[in-house]
C-alpha cells in the first residue's frame, strides 16, 4: 500500500520555475555577468551608504514604506496613498494576477513576453493566454482579439523583456481603451527609466484617470539595486487596497527602503546610467547589424539589453558556448520559445567590444 501524501493543486504542476541569468560556467568558472540585466555602473554611492546607515535588522521594517512611498509620489507627481511598495516588481506582478484572476480565468500577454506572467497565471490556477506578436514586439490588434469573456488580467511589458521591443503612447492608450472595463490592465515598466523623457508611454497618466489600470516598477534595474529587491506600483485606490491586502505585511526590508530611498535622491546617477545605456546599446547593436551578412540581427531594443538572433551558420546554443569560454555570461532562452536568440545585457564598453568582437569571430569560423 502507498503512502498517502500532500498533492498540490494540478495547476502548480504546470509551472517551469523562474530561470535566472546563469553567472558562472558549467565548469564552474565565474563569467561576466551578461545575462541578468542588471546596471554595469553598479549602484548609486547614495545607496550605497544608506545601506550603512538602515535601521537594524533586528527591527520589523515599516509595513508600509510610508517614506519610501512618499518619495517616489514626489518624483513622479503621485499621491502615496496610491502607491504600494514589494519585494521586487515581481511580487506584485504576482499579487496583481492573484488579486483578479483564479480558476478558468484567462491572462493575457504577448508571446515572448516576461516569464514571471505565465508563471504569475498559473500560480492561482489562471490559463496564460498567449497572443501573436508582430516581429517579436506586441502587436496591439492581436492582443484584443485574443481578450474573451474569461480574460480577467492584461500584461504588457514597456520596454518589453527579452526582446526589447516599445509601444508608443498612441498603441498604449489604443489597447487600453480596447480593453473591458473589468479587465486588468498591468502595464510593467521595469525598464521605463532607460527611455528618454520623449518616450514615455502614458502609463503613469493611464493608472491616474481609470480603475482598471496599475503601472509597475523596479529599483532593480537603473538604480542597480537588483540585490534588495524592492518594486513598487501605481493604480486606483481599489486595486492598491487589494495588493495591501494580500501583500506580505514587511516585504520591503529597512535595506531596501532605505537604498531605494537614497536612489530616488540621486537622478544625477539615474542619468548618467541612462546615457552610458544608449550609447552602448547603439554601439554594440550596430556591431551586431554588421555581421547581418553572417545572419545574426539584433533587434531594435529600449531597454538595457539587446536580443541577437541567429539566423545563419552560427547557431545560438553554440554562441553561448562560445561566449562563456571567452568569460562571458548572455541568456539563452528556449524555454521562452527562442532558442535561436541570446539576450546580452549592456555592459561596460569594453565589455561589449569584446563580446561583439567574439561574436564576429565565431560567426566568420562557422562560414
Amino acid at each position: 500500500m502507498s503512502e498517502q501524501r500532500p498533492i498540490p493543486k494540478p495547476w502548480i504542476e504546470g509551472i517551469h520555475a523562474y530561470v535566472p541569468g546563469k553567472a558562472r560556467a558549467a565548469d564552474g568558472r565565474e563569467l561576466v555577468k551578461l545575462s541578468a540585466n542588471e546596471n554595469p555602473l553598479g549602484t548609486s554611492p547614495a545607496a550605497l551608504a544608506a545601506l550603512t546607515q538602515a535601521a537594524p535588522p533586528a527591527r520589523y521594517p515599516d509595513p508600509d514604506a510610508s517614506a519610501l512611498r512618499t518619495a517616489i509620489g514626489a518624483l513622479h507627481g503621485i499621491d502615496p496613498a496610491r502607491i504600494v511598495c514589494g519585494t521586487g516588481s515581481d511580487e506584485l506582478l504576482n499579487l496583481a494576477t492573484q488579486g483578479y484572476a483564479g480558476p478558468g480565468d484567462e491572462v493575457l500577454f504577448t508571446r515572448y513576453s516576461f516569464a514571471v506572467y505565465d508563471i504569475a497565471a498559473r500560480r492561482c490556477g489562471a490559463v496564460p493566454v498567449e497572443a501573436p506578436d508582430a516581429d517579436y514586439g506586441a502587436d496591439v490588434d492581436a492582443l484584443l482579439a485574443a481578450v474573451s469573456e474569461r480574460t480577467r488580467v492584461v500584461f504588457l511589458a514597456n520596454p518589453n523583456n527579452p526582446t526589447g521591443s516599445f509601444l508608443p503612447a498612441g498603441e498604449v492608450a489604443r489597447l487600453h481603451a480596447g480593453l473591458p472595463r473589468d479587465v486588468l490592465f498591468v502595464l510593467d515598466q521595469a525598464y521605463a527609466e532607460y527611455l528618454a523623457p520623449e518616450d514615455d508611454d502614458g502609463g503613469l497618466a493611464l493608472a491616474s484617470r481609470h480603475h482598471n489600470v496599475l503601472v509597475t516598477r523596479t529599483f532593480s534595474k537603473i538604480y542597480g539595486l537588483a540585490g534588495e529587491r524592492i518594486g513598487w506600483a501605481t493604480g486606483a485606490p481599489g486595486i492598491v487596497d487589494t495588493l495591501n491586502r494580500i501583500r506580505g505585511p514587511f516585504n520591503v526590508t529597512n535595506h531596501g527602503q532605505a537604498a531605494a530611498l537614497a536612489a530616488l535622491g540621486d537622478q544625477g546617477f539615474v542619468g548618467l546610467s541612462r546615457e552610458h545605456n544608449a550609447t552602448e546599446l547603439a554601439r554594440f547593436s550596430d556591431a551586431v547589424g554588421a555581421l547581418g551578412n553572417h545572419g545574426l540581427r539584433a533587434l531594435p531594443s529600449r531597454g538595457n539589453f539587446v536580443l541577437v538572433l541567429f539566423e545563419g551558420a552560427l547557431d545560438a546554443a553554440s554562441a553561448l558556448e562560445g561566449l562563456a569560454d571567452a568569460g562571458f555570461a548572455v541568456r539563452h532562452l528556449p524555454g521562452q520559445g527562442l532558442p535561436q536568440a541570446l539576450r546580452i545585457t549592456v555592459g561596460t564598453r569594453e565589455q561589449m567590444d569584446a563580446v561583439a568582437q567574439t561574436l564576429r569571430a565565431m560567426a566568420e569560423a562557422a562560414r
